[in-house]
C-alpha cells in the first residue's frame, strides 16, 4: 500500500489536477456524458444470496432485535457459527453470462453500465490485489467487473463502477456487540475490518470517523479500480462527504482525471451532497429529482424496486410507465437516469427486472429520439402534477394526468411527453398556444406537422389561443405519449 499511496503522490505531482478545490475546478463533463440519458446501476452481491429484506442485510443481521437478525438466527443460526462471510461460497454465479446481460441492457436502450465494484459489505467484485476477498479468489472464482466490461466495450456500452466502500467504517460494527463471528483483533485485509461502532448520527461530523489507516487503504482501492479497469464513471454514495474524507476525496479526484488526461477520455465522477465543490464533479440525486430544470448536468439514481437495490425474494416493483415517466421528467430538466437492477445469487436476472427493461426499451425504440441526445426547451414541464425536490422522494408514486407534459427539443422539432394519455383521445398543450395582440406569445414559431411517434396514423390538430390541440382516436397505450412538433 505504502508504494501506491507513493505513485498517487508522483502522478498528481506530474499532472495538471492537484488535489486541491482550485485546481479540480478545471473539470469539465465530457461530451459523452452529456449526450447520455440512460444507464443501468447494478447491485449484484454476497448480500443477494440471504436475499431478504434488502442489500443491508450484512449490517442488518448483526443488529439485535431487527428482523434481519432475527430472521438470520431463524434460518442459518447463531452469528457465531454463521455469520456473513459463510454466504460467500454460496455465492457461486454459476449462470452468470455477462455477454447476456449487456445484450439485454442494449436492448433496454441503456447507453452506460455501472456494476457495483464494491459495496457496504467490502467484498469486491473485480479481481483485486488489496484484498482476497473479492469474487475472483472466493466464491464466483471470476472477475465480474472485468468480464462486464469486456461485453461493454464490445457492444458499444460506456463502462463504469460504483464503490461504496468507505460505509464499511461502520457497516459490521454491531457485530461486536454480541458474540457473533466478528471479533477483534481485527487489522487490515480482514473481512470485517474495521467493525466499528455505528454513529448515532449519520451526520458529515459524526463520531468516531474514519482514519487516516482505513482512508488509506480505501483512496488505494478506489486507484487501483481506476488502474486496472479504466471506468468512465466512478459513482461514490453518500458517506464520502464526510469531512474526514475530505483529502482523500481530493487526492483521488486529482488521481483520476490525471489517468483520464493520460488515456485522452473524459472521465466523470458521480457524488451526493456537497461531497465535492460544485463544478468538480457531477451531481447525483438518489430515489428523487430536481423540480426544475438545472443549468449544469446531473444525475438520478433510482431502482426498479420500492424496497431494495439488490433482489430479494419480495421485491416490490415500480410500474414501466411511473420509471419511463421519470425518465422524461428527468431529461426534461438536463439529468440523465441510472435506473439499478439486481441479479439473483446464481448470475440470473429476475424475471420482473428484465420485463421492465425490455418494456423500456420497447418505449425507447419509438419515442427515443424525444431523449437521446435531446436538449432542454425553454419550458421543461406543464401541467398539475407537483414534483418534489431532492433525494428520496420516490415512495409513493406521481400521479400524472393527460395535462401533464415533458418538454424536450431536438433539431427543428419540440417533443412534448404526454404523461399519461390512458384512456384519452384529446390533449391541449398550452405551452404551444398561438396569442395574438399584445400578450406575446410563450411560442410564437409556425407549426408545420404534428405527429405521434410510435403511431402510423396522422393525428387531427388545431392551434388556438389556449393551447395546441391534438386528437387521435388511435393511440392505446398506458405508456407516455410522445407529440413530435416540426417547426
Amino acid at each position: 500500500m505504502e508504494e501506491y499511496l507513493k505513485l498517487i503522490d508522483e502522478v498528481i505531482a506530474n499532472g495538471k489536477y492537484k488535489d486541491d478545490w482550485t485546481s479540480l475546478q478545471q473539470y469539465e463533463v465530457p461530451q459523452w456524458y452529456k449526450n447520455a440519458r440512460f444507464g443501468i446501476f447494478i447491485h449484484w452481491g454476497v448480500y443477494s444470496v440471504p436475499a431478504f429484506n434488502n442489500e443491508w442485510y450484512p449490517r442488518g443481521m448483526y443488529m439485535q432485535g431487527s428482523k434481519d437478525y432475527e430472521h438470520h438466527i431463524k434460518t442459518y443460526g447463531p452469528h457465531k457459527d454463521f455469520g456473513y462471510k459463510d454466504f460467500i461460497p454460496m455465492f457461486k454465479a454459476e449462470n452468470f453470462d455477462p455477454a447476456e446481460w449487456v445484450h439485454l441492457f442494449k436492448e433496454a436502450g441503456a447507453q452506460y453500465i455501472m456494476p457495483v465494484a464494491e459495496h457496504h459489505d467490502g467484498f469486491q467484485m473485480y479481481d483485486s490485489q488489496i484484498s482476497d476477498w473479492n469474487s475472483k479468489k472466493m466464491g464466483p472464482h471470476r472477475d465480474v467487473l472485468g468480464e462486464l466490461f469486456s461485453e461493454c466495450c464490445k457492444a458499444g456500452l460506456v463502462p463504469c463502477a460504483s464503490n461504496h466502500r468507505v460505509e464499511h467504517w461502520f457497516f459490521m460494527g454491531h457485530g461486536k456487540e454480541f458474540d457473533s463471528d466478528i471479533k477483534e483483533p481485527l487489522k487490515r485485509g480482514d473481512f470485517y475490518w474495521p467493525s466499528m461502532p455505528e454513529p448515532d448520527h449519520m451526520d458529515f461530523d459524526s463520531h468516531p470517523y474514519p482514519s487516516d489507516e482505513f482512508l488509506s487503504d480505501w483512496l488505494v482501492r478506489c486507484c487501483e479500480l481506476v488502474d486496472k479497469y479504466r471506468p468512465k464513471i466512478i459513482y461514490f454514495d453518500w458517506w464520502i462527504a464526510h469531512y474526514a474524507v475530505e483529502p482523500y476525496l481530493k487526492k483521488f479526484a486529482a488521481y483520476y482525471y490525471n489517468r483520464a488526461e493520460e488515456w485522452g477520455e473524459g472521465v466523470v465522477i458521480n457524488y451526493k451532497h456537497d461531497a465535492f465543490q460544485f463544478g468538480t464533479a457531477v451531481l447525483d440525486i438518489e430515489r428523487g429529482q430536481f423540480s426544475a430544470p438545472q443549468p449544469f448536468i446531473w444525475q438520478t439514481d433510482t431502482a426498479v424496486a420500492f424496497n431494495s437495490w439488490g433482489y430479494t425474494k419480495n421485491n416490490r416493483y415500480k410500474r414501466t410507465s411511473q420509471l419511463i415517466c421519470d425518465l422524461a421528467d428527468i431529461v426534461s430538466k438536463n439529468g440523465r437516469l441510472l435506473l439499478n437492477i439486481g441479479p439473483k445469487p446464481d448470475g440470473t436476472i429476475p424475471d420482473d427486472d428484465r420485463r421492465i427493461l425490455l418494456e423500456i426499451g420497447d418505449w425507447l425504440k419509438t419515442s427515443g429520439e424525444a431523449i437521446y441526445n435531446a436538449k432542454i426547451w425553454k419550458r421543461s414541464s406543464e401541467g398539475p402534477a407537483v414534483i418534489k425536490d431532492g433525494g428520496f422522494a420516490d415512495g409513493e408514486e406521481k400521479i400524472f394526468t393527460k395535462e401533464d407534459f415533458r418538454f424536450t427539443v431536438n433539431g427543428s422539432s419540440i417533443y412534448a411527453i404526454c404523461m399519461n394519455m390512458e384512456s384519452h383521445s384529446e390533449v391541449c398543450i398550452k405551452s404551444l398556444a398561438s396569442r395574438t395582440g399584445r400578450e406575446a406569445p410563450f411560442f410564437s414559431d409556425k407549426i408545420r406537422s404534428v405527429e405521434v411517434l410510435g403511431n402510423p396514423s396522422a393525428p387531427v390538430w388545431e392551434r388556438t389561443g389556449e393551447g395546441l390541440y391534438i386528437k387521435t382516436d388511435t393511440v392505446k397505450t398506458d405508456m407516455p405519449v410522445v407529440f413530435k412538433i416540426s417547426v
